[in-house]
């Protein structure tokens, strides 16, 4: 650098918030390796702008935490520090941070799955969500301030590739979906969404390979579960369990717990809505709403 590169790149310095703890999110760790990889090339947030074709406004945000980077950018940013994928996979680590801990675990081993039984309680099990309703959730979450929009965004898109994966795919798993009637009754993003909701679960439930059935409320508590619950075989044929709290999900792996859940979603099974009664509760639902 020549003697006017090194005083504007010192005010430039003089100028930059305080150091971030990269250890403190996700988000901070990627500001906090941007800097270090911009200072290490001796480049100004306005230089790093323009090698970036983005603004050394939005540089300075993300390296003081206060907007997310996006694919876009971490894939720019390796090009331009030519670092790999390192910020691509610190991106990936950010936009991690938006799902639940323990889900991701159980996103991976529902990948593997040749059969999918899921127990849901309030809302509709997310792989028949329709985007409306998967959106009208986030949405709510984003105004709770429990989440940002960009992740938000990002547990959309999630939950669309899991769909395409377990929907989509030509060997795609048995699934068995309990819903309790809590879940129909819940109008999520209102009237027309849950309109299309119901409509997309009863063309789901056509389907050969997925059975649909609905636990009436009147099971009250001989209901066996109180939480969400998901049952996964894999390829080799051991099963895992799957469940949530406010807080944290978690995948059980003890086959004498995996048991229990088992014989009871077996309960419930025997004790909720035929397949023909369950579309048929469905269906007068959607009744009711028109």
């Amino acid at each position: 650098m020549n003697v006017d590169q090194i005083r504007e790149w010192k005010v430039q310095m003089m100028l930059e918030e305080p150091e971030i703890d990269g250890s403190s999110s996700p988000f901070a760790r990627f500001a906090a390796e941007l800097r270090r990889a911009r200072r290490a090339k001796g480049w100004s947030q306005v230089q790093t702008g323009k090698r970036m074709g983005y603004s050394n406004t939005l540089v300075s945000y993300i390296e003081g935490v206060k907007r997310p980077p996006t694919r876009k950018f971490a894939v720019k940013a390796d090009e331009v520090f030519e670092t790999g994928e390192a910020f691509y996979e610190l991106w990936r680590r950010c936009t991690r941070a938006a799902l639940l801990e323990g889900f991701e675990e159980f996103a991976d081993c529902e990948k593997r799955c040749r059969r999918l039984r899921t127990f849901q309680l309030s809302v509709i099990p997310g792989i028949f969500q329709t985007p409306a309703y998967a959106a009208a959730l986030e949405a709510a979450a984003v105004q709770r301030g429990s989440i940002t929009q960009a992740q938000a965004e990002e547990r959309s898109a999630f939950l669309a590739a899991r769909q395409r994966r377990v929907l989509e795919q030509k060997s795609q798993p048995i699934i068995h979906a309990v819903m309790d009637e809590s879940c129909l009754l819940r109008p999520i993003g209102g009237r027309s969404v849950m309109i299309e909701q119901l409509d997309h679960i009863v063309e789901l439930a056509h389907r050969p390979q997925i059975t649909v059935q609905v636990a009436p409320l009147s099971l009250a508590e001989y209901r066996p579960f109180l939480l969400p619950v998901t049952l996964l075989t894999l390829t080799d044929r051991t099963v895992v369990g799957y469940s949530e709290s406010q807080l944290r999900g978690y995948l059980e792996r003890s086959r004498d717990i995996v048991s229990v859940w088992e014989r009871d979603y077996d309960q419930l099974q025997v004790e909720s809505l035929s397949t023909g009664a369950s579309q048929a509760k469905i269906r007068a639902v959607r009744k009711e709403l028109q």
